[in-house]
């Protein structure tokens, strides 16, 4: 359910409380954890709470979802009170930044440029973000390099598509996946381990870039399918549990078999 005006009235003095309570805990007499914590030190858990919000979205579970956040927002107001501590810079600097940004970046809702679908709005936004950067002006010189595989590879594949590099059909993307699949074949029969590497990379690249053209996201549809395998191996160790067995003692055709079994189910 969507928040009233009045409701959202209150986060202000809610996101006070949070700073407020964070501050204790770093200051003198508060948590000795707390105390100890670094940017480093944190880092870890800020990748990992974003990896838990996106779960919680997918799985739509709205209270796990709420946690989620607020772990991840926690993270956030501990490492800008760790730089305000240091007298680079405060939570209150973060949220200017990013307002301004979002303000100069949709000039279309706050000024007299115009964008009528989606399309134009992501595109209008890379053209301010470049004249904005300093620094390499190469267009994908923004591409954040500690993002996963599969996502940086999506974002780059998105980015490109918006300056029309981009096949237009969608059989052209597939021919692409099954002539790297050819390739990769070729490497291997050759015995080649870097060459084989390589090829495994142009393929994977190519099957993101399918899963882009079919408005699927890599990462997810990836996460859905390892999902798909834990539950169905989870069902295939239930079964040999079931015939007295455990896993290391049925050989290939036998796991296979059950494996077929549970598929067919």
């Amino acid at each position: 359910m969507a928040e009233s005006s009045e409701s959202l009235n209150t986060q202000p003095s809610s996101f006070n409380r949070l700073r407020d309570i964070v501050a204790k805990l770093r200051g003198p007499g508060g948590c000795p954890w707390d105390q100890e914590q670094t940017h480093e030190s944190l880092l870890p858990a800020t990748i990992e709470e974003a990896y838990e919000v996106a779960e919680a979205a997918r799985a739509r579970n709205d209270a796990h979802f709420q946690e989620e956040l607020g772990d991840l927002l926690l993270l956030v107001v501990m490492h800008a009170e760790i730089a305000r501590e240091a007298g680079r810079f405060t939570i209150d600097n973060v949220i200017a930044e990013i307002t301004d940004k979002l303000v100069r970046r949709h000039p279309h809702v706050f000024g007299e440029s115009d964008a009528r679908d989606a399309s134009a709005v992501l595109k209008q936004w890379e053209a301010i973000k470049r004249e904005e950067k300093k620094g390499d002006q190469h267009y994908l010189a923004s591409l954040p390099g500690a993002l996963p595989a599969l996502m940086r590879a999506q974002k780059a594949q998105g980015k490109v598509a918006r300056v029309n590099f981009d096949w237009k059909e969608l059989r052209d993307v597939i021919a692409k996946v099954e002539e790297e699949l050819g390739e990769l074949k070729h490497a291997v029969e050759s015995d080649d381990r870097e060459s084989t590497e390589d090829e495994i990379g142009d393929l994977l690249f190519a099957v993101v870039n399918l899963a882009r053209k079919c408005k699927l996201d890599a990462e997810t549809a990836l996460q859905s399918a390892t999902d798909k395998f834990v539950g169905r191996f989870n069902l295939l160790e239930d079964k040999l549990r079931a015939r007295g067995k455990k896993l290391g003692d049925a050989d290939l055709p036998e796991l296979d078999a059950i494996w077929n079994e549970i598929k067919r189910k």
